[in-house]
């Protein structure tokens, strides 16, 4: 099954230098969890979309993929 990327979370993080491991302590969740988000493997809810988004001062819309 092909994984579809909906979330931006990955490239993200590397723009503002930071890893998955910092953002998991950060929102008090386990790496693992965070990781399965950077490969799109599985997705945050938006209450937690939106705490990212909080937590890397970024606009919500820069975590998602641009659809059109």
């Amino acid at each position: 099954m092909e994984t579809f990327k909906i979330n931006r979370i990955k490239a993200v993080l590397a723009d503002s230098g930071k890893q998955g491991k910092w953002l998991a302590q950060q929102l008090g969740k386990d790496p693992t969890t965070v990781s399965k988000w950077c490969t799109n493997t599985i997705q945050p809810d938006l209450k937690t979309l939106a705490e990212i988004a909080e937590i890397l001062n970024v606009n919500i819309r820069e975590l998602l993929v641009n659809t059109k």
